[in-house]
Order: C-alpha cells, then sequence, then structure tokens
C-alpha cells in the first residue's frame, strides 16, 4: 500500500504520494530507498519452479507474470491515477488517448448494441465509430451535447453506452454530466467520459456518475509534449470487462514512458494553476477585442457553459477557441503563421503554447458560426509575451 491511500489526503498530495508503495522505491538490502519507483523494463519474468509458475496465476500489481501484464514501473502510474478517482477499482493503460478510447468502447459493446456518442467528439473517436464499430455491428446516434437530462429521450433497448466529452475539445460545450449519468443509471446504460480537458484534479468523474474515465495522458499529465499515452479508470462493476478485453486485445505501454507520465503527474497540481491562469488572462483579453467574434471559454462569465463548468469543476485548464470576426480562412492562415511564440500543432497541455486552425464536424447539431475558429492551447509561458504575439497576428489579418 502507499501514502497515498489515506483517504484523507487532499488531491494535490496525492498526486506527490500516488503508486510509491514501498516495495516498490525500497530495496532492505539497499538500507533505504529512493523517491522514484525505478523503470522496471521486462518482457519475460523467469520463475523460480513450475509451482511458483503456476501459482503466480495472471496477477499483476504484486507479482510479475509477464512483460505485456506490466511491471512495478507501470503499475506506480496506474495507481497513481486510480487514487485520483474516488471510488475507482483499478486503471488500465494505454499506447495513446485514441487507444484508450477504442479498446473502452470496444470491451463495453457489443454486435448490435446502441451508442450514443456526444456531437463534439473528438474527430478520432468520431471516425471509430463510424469506422470499426459500424463494421463491428455496433450503431452510433450523435447527441447534441446540451441535451442535458433530456438524454433519456434518446435511449433505446438497445443502448448500452452513453459517451461524454466535456468540455468538448474543439467547441468547448459543457455537459450537464450529472443529469445524463443520472438518467443513464435509471435505464441501466453505462457512461463513459473523455476527462482530458479537466483531469481528475478539476473534475472527478467517478465522483459524478460516471462509470469509466479516459484521459488521453499525453496532454496534461505528461506535460512535457515528449510521451504518449491513454488511461482509463472504472467503477468495480465495469473495471473487470475493461481489464479482460485489454489482455485480450494485447494492449501494453512501456516502463520508460510511464516514468516520464509519472514525472509530469507529480507537478499536475501547480501547472494545471498557471496553464488555467494564463489561458484566462488570455482569454480575456481576447473577449475585449473587436475583431474576436466570440471566445469559446467555459471559465467566462459570459460562456453559454459558465453555469455548469462553476457548479461542477473545480477550476479550468489552459485549451480553448476563439473565432476572428468578418474574415475568411485565407485571414486566420494569416494569423496563425505569424505567431512566433505559438507552435502550429497537434496535441495540447505541454508547457509550450500551441495554435491549430479548427472546423467543426457536426451530425445531430449544427456548426453555424460563419467566422473562422482557432484553437489555443496556452502553456506556461509569460502571458504578456503571449498577448503580444497575438496582436502581432491580428495585424497580419
Amino acid at each position: 500500500m502507499s501514502k497515498s491511500d489515506d483517504e484523507s489526503l487532499r488531491p494535490a498530495t496525492k498526486l506527490v504520494q500516488g503508486g510509491r508503495r514501498p516495495e516498490w522505491t525500497g530495496d532492505p538490502r539497499l538500507g533505504g530507498g529512493v523517491v522514484n519507483p525505478p523503470v522496471w523494463r521486462a518482457s519475460t519474468i523467469l520463475y523460480d519452479s513450475i509451482a511458483d509458475l503456476e501459482a503466480r496465476g495472471h496477477a499483476t500489481h504484486d507479482k510479475l507474470y509477464y512483460g505485456r501484464r506490466g511491471t512495478p514501473t507501470v503499475w506506480a502510474l496506474a495507481d497513481a491515477l486510480t487514487d485520483m478517482e474516488p471510488g475507482a477499482a483499478g486503471t488500465l493503460l494505454y499506447p495513446s488517448g485514441v487507444a484508450a478510447n477504442s479498446a473502452g468502447l470496444l470491451a463495453l459493446l457489443a454486435p448490435g448494441d446502441h451508442l450514443l456518442m456526444v456531437d463534439s467528439a473528438y474527430e478520432p473517436t468520431r471516425a471509430f465509430c463510424d469506422g470499426l464499430l459500424a463494421r463491428y455491428g455496433v450503431t452510433t446516434t450523435y447527441y447534441d451535447p446540451l441535451v442535458g437530462a433530456g438524454i433519456a429521450d434518446l435511449i433505446t433497448p438497445a443502448t448500452k453506452l452513453i459517451f461524454l466529452e466535456s468540455p468538448g475539445s474543439l467547441t468547448f460545450e459543457v455537459q450537464d454530466i450529472p443529469a445524463i449519468t443520472a438518467a443513464a443509471r435509471g435505464r441501466g446504460v453505462l457512461t463513459m467520459l473523455d476527462n482530458t480537458w479537466a483531469t481528475p484534479l478539476l473534475f472527478p468523474a467517478l465522483a459524478h456518475g460516471v462509470d469509466v474515465a479516459m484521459m488521453s495522458l499525453t496532454k496534461y499529465v505528461g506535460g512535457h509534449s515528449d510521451a504518449m499515452m491513454g488511461s482509463l479508470t472504472a467503477t468495480k462493476a465495469v473495471w473487470p470487462r475493461l481489464r479482460s478485453a485489454a489482455y485480450q486485445l494485447g494492449q501494453a505501454v512501456a516502463p520508460d514512458d510511464c516514468a516520464l507520465m509519472l514525472r509530469g503527474l507529480r507537478t499536475l497540481d501547480v501547472r494545471m494553476a498557471r496553464h488555467g491562469e494564463n489561458g484566462l488572462t488570455v482569454a480575456k483579453w481576447l473577449a475585449a477585442r473587436a475583431d474576436v467574434g466570440r471566445v469559446l471559454h467555459p471559465a467566462l462569465p459570459g460562456d453559454p457553459g459558465h453555469m455548469i463548468w462553476s457548479r461542477d469543476f473545480a477550476g479550468t485548464s489552459g485549451l480553448f477557441g476563439f473565432t476572428l470576426k468578418g474574415v475568411d480562412a485565407a485571414a486566420r492562415t494569416r494569423f496563425i503563421d505569424a505567431l512566433s511564440l505559438f507552435g502550429i500543432g497537434f496535441s495540447w497541455g505541454g508547457y509550450e503554447s500551441l495554435v491549430v486552425p479548427s472546423n467543426p464536424i457536426r451530425t445531430a447539431t449544427a456548426w453555424t458560426d460563419p467566422d473562422p475558429l482557432v484553437r489555443l492551447s496556452i502553456g506556461l509561458e509569460d502571458p504578456a509575451d503571449l498577448i503580444a504575439d497575438l496582436t502581432r497576428g491580428f495585424a497580419a489579418l
């Protein structure tokens, strides 16, 4: 057991203590221990005897079995993430956020099932639903992210899962997750949330009724844009299904990448505070400009999702969007190309600021804003320098 198993500890303390079991960080033969769980690299595990092999079964988190089932470095990260979600039974790790989403959907759905997918979903999630899941015999219905308790009207006898992403990572609608999960539980339907924007630090998903919380650890948990990974953290009722599917799919992660994720996790609290503070500073500056149509940031009082965000979230991250008023896509390209401190690149949540053009895909709803949309990931730079850089972008319009 690790120190973070103490339920009285607050989230920031759990980030520091999580996954640091004495048996993973200390060696009595050496007379002491280390701060970080060492990097255990292994494929083949050796046994003392056939009796030892047979006794291990398929154990994990306490006995080595086979490299694909993990080593203490992998288990330390999984334990630390589980500690962050009150009510969680365990966490599984995957090579990327997309892999985590796909594995979760495959584990919880079967041919003939019906999936309710939020219309603001991350594009690769939508592509998986329309591609492999459709060929697998699962029917997907996209729903308005603002449907709230009205989701009950969309549930059919075949509906087995409702997928949420809040806020949406391109258009930042905030879903009424407690209302949706309550409707789902009333009909025996599971819920799965992409919680990458907030992390459990700002939104403990399972405490709000979600059955499975997914994160792209590539983003804020890693924090340094140098490793890729995804996670699924689940309740006791769902956890065995996810674990079985992950083993059958052969999903595994590298211990070196887990060590990088553990490094990022320890500073998540202080980094998220800075991301959120910097992001709000930039968002408020943008909102005051005449050449900005609107700013899509739920922490701003005028945002449509602000009321629910204020009720459910403990803070904000640094990812948001805004529209360039009265210009075309070519002007948006000039704006982005004129920036020097913002890297042009996918992903987000690292220490550096990023910018990409956004073109939302919609099925159940319509994206009718005529102004081109820009997405910003605000990093850890001084916001005054970022604002000066954005000023150069506006000058290029």
